[in-house]
C-alpha cells in the first residue's frame, strides 16, 4: 500500500470512529434509556402527563412514551387482567387498591397530587346555573361521572354532604367525557375536576361550591411489578414527583402537596 493510500485510509478510519463516538454520546445523553414506556393514567391527567411525557422524551430521545388515558376503574381492571403497562396513576386510592391488593405494584404507591370537583358550564352559562342545588332540577340537562369511577364517587360524596338528590341525565365513564359534553353545549352543567375546567380554556366556565372540600381526590402513582420497561417507568415517576413535575401539575389546575 502506498503512503498516500495509507494516509487516506487512516483519515477515513478516524472519521468513522468519530461518528461512532457521536452516536455513543447520544446514548450517554439518554442514559441508554430506550424502548416503549406505557403509562396508564386517569383521564384528568391527560394534559399534564402528556407534557411530562414530552419532557422525558426530550431528555431521552430513544424513548417512546405511550399513554392510555381513561377512567381509573377501567384502567385498574385492564391491569388486573394482564394488560402490559409500566406505570399506573389513579385518581383515587380505591382503584389503586385494586392493583396493589393483587400484588401488581412494584412498590408502595405515592400520592403525587390532588383534585376537587367544580361545576362546569358552557361559556356564558346560558342555563343560569348558580350552584350544586341545580343538580336536583329536572328541567336541566346534567352530566356526572358514573359511580364506579373516582369523579363519580366524589360526586356522590358532595351530593350527600349538600343533602341533594341529584337527577343527572347522563353518567359518563370518565371525567373528560363529561367535560366534552359541556364544551359541545350538550348539557347545561357537569361535575368535573378543577383541572379539567382549566384545560377547557374559554369554552367552559367554572362554579365552585363549598362541599367540594368534602371529596378531595388524592392521586397515587406506582411502577407496576411486571413493567416491561422498569427503568423508564421509574424515571417517569421520578419526574412526576420532582419540582418540575409538580409545577406542571400546579399549572394544570391540580393541588400539589
Amino acid at each position: 500500500m502506498s503512503a498516500r493510500a495509507w494516509a487516506v485510509g487512516s483519515v477515513v478510519a478516524l472519521l468513522l470512529a468519530g461518528c461512532g463516538e457521536a452516536t455513543g454520546g447520544d446514548g450517554d445523553r439518554s442514559d441508554g434509556m430506550s424502548g416503549t414506556l406505557t403509562v396508564f393514567a386517569a383521564a384528568s391527567l391527560t394534559d399534564a402527563f402528556t407534557d411530562l411525557g414530552d419532557r422525558l422524551v426530550d431528555d431521552h430521545p430513544d424513548l417512546d412514551v405511550q399513554f392510555n388515558f381513561a377512567g381509573s376503574a377501567g384502567l385498574a381492571t385492564q391491569i388486573a387482567q394482564g394488560a402490559p403497562a409500566d406505570v399506573f396513576a389513579s385518581a383515587n386510592d380505591t382503584q389503586m387498591a385494586v392493583v396493589t391488593e393483587a400484588g401488581l405494584a412494584a412498590s408502595d404507591p405515592v400520592v403525587f397530587t390532588a383534585n376537587v370537583l367544580e361545576i362546569a358550564v358552557p361559556a356564558g352559562n346560558p342555563a343560569g346555573i348558580s350552584g350544586l342545588a341545580d343538580f336536583a332540577r329536572e328541567d336541566l340537562t346534567l352530566a356526572v361521572c358514573a359511580p364506579d369511577v373516582p369523579c363519580g364517587e366524589a360526586a356522590e360524596q358532595v351530593f350527600e354532604a349538600a343533602g341533594i338528590t341529584a337527577v343527572p341525565d347522563t353518567l359518563e365513564e370518565d371525567v373528560r367525557a363529561a367535560l366534552t359534553k359541556v364544551e359541545l353545549g350538550e348539557v347545561d352543567a357537569a361535575l368535573v375536576y378543577a383541572s379539567d375546567v382549566r384545560s377547557a380554556g374559554d369554552a367552559v366556565e367554572d362554579i365552585g361550591f363549598p362541599e367540594a372540600e368534602e371529596a378531595v381526590n388524592e392521586y397515587p402513582i406506582c411502577v407496576l411489578a411486571a413493567a416491561p420497561n422498569a427503568e423508564a417507568a421509574q424515571a417517569f415517576v421520578d419526574l412526576v414527583l420532582s419540582d418540575e413535575g409538580q409545577q406542571v401539575l400546579a399549572d394544570a389546575g391540580f393541588t400539589v402537596p
